[in-house]
């Protein structure tokens, strides 16, 4: 026998003892040959391992790629240098803008890293009444998808309302279509802050995972109703790890990534996430475990995620345990090089259609779009209070005084959000108030607004607010930050308003000035982009807004601008 690829003396991780022994590893094509303490044939090429560590690749189940503000096959160049080998992708947001053509323009193209789909669940993420989306995912498209071998399950199921509802819905019927399928096809959810009976039946719906911000009480409850757990990094708090780990829940967790913005990216992707996890308390080895070998097992990605006889040699050596220092990362057998994906300019000419690059269709903003008119002394108005940590938006009421017929919203130390419908559809404008916001003079636009991607503007200047609505259009989407008359910061995402076609280097650096730039009109978040980007999710608590205003996330009641008016 002579196989492609011998590594002798590692220290190879043993799954299901999670433990590392001392062994010798026969590659032969793709697949792993034999793990034995002593291979006594010759390879065509070896390796000498004393030292290293051998690790599964890394498998992230709950991810999307937009988020990334960047395209599948740059993508890919990205994250195989940092040991991930395989993701489940949910293309919701190319979904929202695009419908199933933007889902098909990913999956044609072609990547070293292997992207396996979820059928986005909410496209729109709630109904045409509550918000406009440019796109809709329905019964045809998701029969259609479920053809396709690389797609493994439906995407964050996110509707409560629509879940439970007594009549038909078209989450229901999406469900039933998964069960019905000729595979097993997992249904992911998205249930933040259910609890008890509510919890209860969103489980009993047919949702089994939640991949959302977790404490050490929701970790325990969900896992007691056996749900699935995927833990990014918002949940890999110490007290939430120690709930893992003195309860000896791996079975029921893998760790994901869920969003990782382009500058992030630069620094680590779900290898970032282990390192957190073993930061905050995880042991390393069941780290590994939980980011190579449940995920796999949850998404029946049976011929990985292990380091076994004929399993798929995706894997990764390690210089260092202690800190999670990458030497190599192994593809199918070999080893990774960007250079292997293609030169990208010959890529971009056929990467989407030429529509996708001219998607922002709404009219320029005045500076009196951003006034606010009504009659008294004083308003009672609801606003949406932004958190320092994650993107929860709590609900609050303030008293707003009135003069010459305007409100001052400025005065009272609020912004105003205005989200313009930017598909050419209604022409609508929704507003809202945002509370904890910027101190500073400024205004922030960006059509990276999930998950419909209106173009939404965030700011407590009238001028500067229509300067930066005007930038997005002029970009054709993106990020920008705008103080005192000036642009001084912007991030073009030119496909579809949410994704870039260049380098994620470049595109990193654009988007970190704009996050710089956010923090010093004062903005206090984790982080910024996204606790601005989601301040339109509306399946996000709990005070969110859209095109067609503010509504309650748990009730999808519309909340008024102005509760009442005190004279």
């Amino acid at each position: 026998m002579k196989a492609d690829l011998i590594i002798r003396h590692a220290w190879v991780y043993r799954t299901y003892r999670q433990c590392f022994e001392q062994m010798d590893i026969a590659v032969a094509g793709e697949r792993f040959y034999t793990i034995s303490p002593a291979v006594h044939y010759e390879g065509k090429k070896e390796i000498d391992g004393r030292g290293k560590y051998v690790i599964p690749g890394l498998i992230d189940i709950h991810m999307h790629i937009e988020s990334s503000m960047t395209y599948p096959q740059e993508f890919s160049r990205n994250v195989l240098r940092k040991g991930v080998t395989c993701v489940v992708a949910d293309p919701h947001e190319i979904a929202n803008v695009f419908g199933l053509r933007g889902i098909e323009s990913f999956m044609k193209q072609k990547t070293i890293l292997d992207i396996f789909y979820g059928i986005p669940s909410s496209v729109p993420a709630t109904n045409p009444s509550l918000e406009t989306s440019g796109g809709v995912i329905g019964e045809k498209e998701v029969r259609g998808l479920l053809k396709d071998k690389r797609v493994l399950c439906l995407g964050e199921v996110m509707n409560y309302q629509d879940l439970t509802a007594q009549e038909d819905t078209p989450v229901k019927t999406f469900i039933s279509l998964c069960r019905e399928a000729d595979r097993p096809v997992r249904i992911e959810g998205h249930c933040p802050s259910l609890t008890g009976e509510e919890c209860a039946r969103f489980i009993y719906a047919g949702v089994d995972a939640d991949h959302t911000q977790q404490t050490p009480e929701s970790v325990v409850e969900k896992t007691d109703m056996g749900m699935f757990l995927e833990l990014q990094a918002k949940s890999l708090t110490p007290d939430v790890v120690e709930a893992v780990v003195k309860n000896r829940l791996y079975e029921n967790v893998a760790l994901v990534t869920d969003d990782t913005m382009p500058d992030h990216l630069i620094e680590g992707h779900l290898d970032r996430i282990v390192r957190l996890a073993v930061k905050n308390g995880m042991p390393v080895e069941m780290a590994i475990y939980c980011s190579t070998f449940t995920p796999a097992r949850r998404m029946h990605l049976d011929d990985r995620g292990i380091i076994a006889p004929g399993k798929l040699a995706d894997f990764v050596i390690l210089d260092s345990l202690e800190d999670f220092s990458i030497e190599a990362v192994y593809k199918n057998g070999r080893e990774y090089s960007p250079l292997l994906e293609g030169k990208k300019e010959e890529e971009k000419p056929t990467l989407f259609p030429a529509d996708f690059y001219d998607s922002v269709r709404c009219r320029e903003a005045e500076p009196e779009d951003f006034e606010i008119r009504c009659e008294g002394k004083y308003a009672l108005v609801n606003a949406m209070e932004i958190q320092p940590f994650g993107t929860r938006a709590k609900w609050i009421q303030k008293e707003v005084p009135i003069c010459d017929g305007r409100l001052l919203w400025q005065e009272a130390g609020l912004c105003l959000a205005a989200v313009f419908e930017r598909y050419g559809k209604t022409g609508g404008v929704g507003y809202g108030f945002a509370a904890n916001a910027f101190t500073r003079q400024g205004a922030v636009a960006t059509t990276w607004s999930h998950d419909s991607h209106n173009l939404l503007v965030l700011g407590n200047s009238p001028e500067d607010m229509a300067i930066a609505q005007r930038e997005i259009l002029t970009i054709q989407g993106g990020y920008t930050a705008v103080s005192g008359g000036t642009v001084i910061a912007s991030a073009p995402l030119k496909v579809g308003g949410i994704l870039s076609d260049g380098s994620v280097g470049e595109l990193a650096e654009q988007l970190g000035a704009v996050r710089q730039a956010i923090r010093d009109l004062g903005y206090v978040n984790n982080n910024e982009i996204m606790s601005i980007s989601t301040l339109t999710l509306l399946v996000s608590p709990e005070l969110k807004i859209s095109d067609k205003g503010m509504f309650e996330v748990k009730t999808q009641k519309p909340v008024p601008l102005i509760e009442k008016i005190i004279s």
